[in-house]
C-alpha cells in the first residue's frame, strides 16, 4: 500500500522529535494525507501481517456503542486492554495505576458510544442508553437512503463534555461521507496518528465502515481518505519502520461479507479477508 509506505517514508525523512505524554518520544511531521480508491483493492497492510480479526471486532464494538472492554476480550481481542474510564481509574504510569486500569471494564463514553448516543449522560457500561442522546450513526445512513447527495452526513467522536469520561480522547474523532457518481466515498480526520502501530488498523477499520455503508445503501464503494494531524513514529518503532521500507508490497487482498442484513445487525465474523499475501509479523510495542 504504497500511499501508508509514503506517509512512513516522509517522517523518517522530515519527522522531528518531540515529547508527548507517554514518555516515549516521537518523529512528528503536522499534517498528512492518506487516499486510497477501493476499486484497487481493501487497504490492509502486505509489508507486515495485520490481524483483520481484531479490526473488524472494534468496528463491531464501536457500531454497538458498547463501552464494556470485557466484550473485546471475550472475542480474543486485548487492544483496549490497557485503558479504562479515567473517572474509574485516574490515568497514571505507575505500576499500581496501570495493573488498576487494566482491571476495570469501563471505557467510558468513546468512540461507539458517541456515534449511537451523542449528547446523552454517560454513566458506567452497563447502563441502559435505549433512545438516549443522538443516534448519529442512525442518522446518517437514513440520510444516505432518503438523500444521499446531502453535504451534511458527519458523524462525531469528539465531544468536549465527556473527555474526561473517555479512556482515551477519539484520535480518530469524526467521519463524514459523500455520495458522487453513485459510490460512496469516506473521509475520516484524526487528531494524533501512531504511524506504526495504530494507522494500518485506522485505516482498515474505516474501509470496512465504507464497505458496509456501501452494502446498506446499495451504492458502489468509492474512495477512502484519511486527514491525519499530529502524524508520528515512535522513537522505539523506528528500526521496523526501516524494514517495512525495504520490504516490497503485495497486491492488496478482497474484502467479503456474507449474511448481510444491516450494518447494526452486523457481526464481524461474516466479513473475511481472501486473497491476502503478506510479509511476516513486527513486534511494536504500544505506547499507553
Amino acid at each position: 500500500m504504497k500511499a501508508y509506505l509514503e506517509i512512513v517514508k516522509d517522517i523518517m525523512e522530515r519527522g522531528v522529535l518531540k515529547a508527548n505524554r507517554t514518555g516515549v518520544g516521537t518523529y512528528a511531521i503536522s499534517g498528512a494525507l492518506f487516499e486510497h480508491n477501493m476499486s484497487e483493492g481493501f487497504p490492509l497492510l502486505t509489508t507486515k501481517r495485520i490481524p483483520y480479526r481484531l479490526i473488524s471486532s472494534e468496528l463491531e464494538f464501536f457500531i454497538k456503542g458498547i463501552t464494556d472492554k470485557k466484550w473485546l476480550q471475550d472475542e480474543k481481542n486485548h487492544i483496549w486492554d490497557e485503558w479504562c474510564n479515567p473517572q474509574k481509574v485516574k490515568y497514571g504510569h505507575d505500576k499500581e495505576t496501570k495493573a488498576k486500569m487494566k482491571e476495570e471494564r469501563d471505557l467510558g463514553a468513546i468512540y461507539g458510544w458517541q456515534w449511537r448516543h451523542f449528547g446523552a449522560d454517560y454513566n458506567s457500561f452497563d447502563t441502559d442508553y435505549t433512545n438516549k442522546g443522538v443516534d448519529q450513526l442512525t442518522n446518517l445512513v437514513n440520510q444516505l437512503k432518503k438523500n444521499p447527495n446531502d453535504r451534511r452526513m458527519i458523524v462525531s467522536a469528539w465531544n468536549p463534555k465527556d473527555l474526561d469520561k473517555m479512556a482515551l480522547p477519539p484520535c480518530h474523532y469524526q467521519f463524514q461521507v459523500t455520495v458522487i457518481n453513485n459510490k460512496l466515498d469516506l473521509m475520516w480526520s484524526q487528531r494524533s496518528v501512531d504511524v506504526m502501530l495504530g494507522l494500518p488498523f485506522n485505516i482498515a477499520g474505516y474501509a470496512t465502515l465504507l464497505h458496509l455503508l456501501a452494502k446498506e445503501t446499495g451504492l458502489k464503494e468509492g474512495k477512502l481518505t484519511g486527514f491525519l494531524g499530529d502524524t508520528h513514529i515512535y522513537e522505539n518503532h523506528i528500526e521496523g519502520a526501516k524494514l517495512q521500507l525495504r520490504r516490497a508490497p503485495y497486491a492488496l487482498p478482497k474484502l467479503e461479507t456474507n449474511n448481510f442484513t444491516s450494518i447494526f445487525d452486523w457481526n464481524y465474523q461474516d466479513t473475511s479477508v481472501d486473497d491476502y499475501q503478506h510479509h511476516d509479523p513486527i513486534k511494536f510495542e504500544i505506547a499507553v
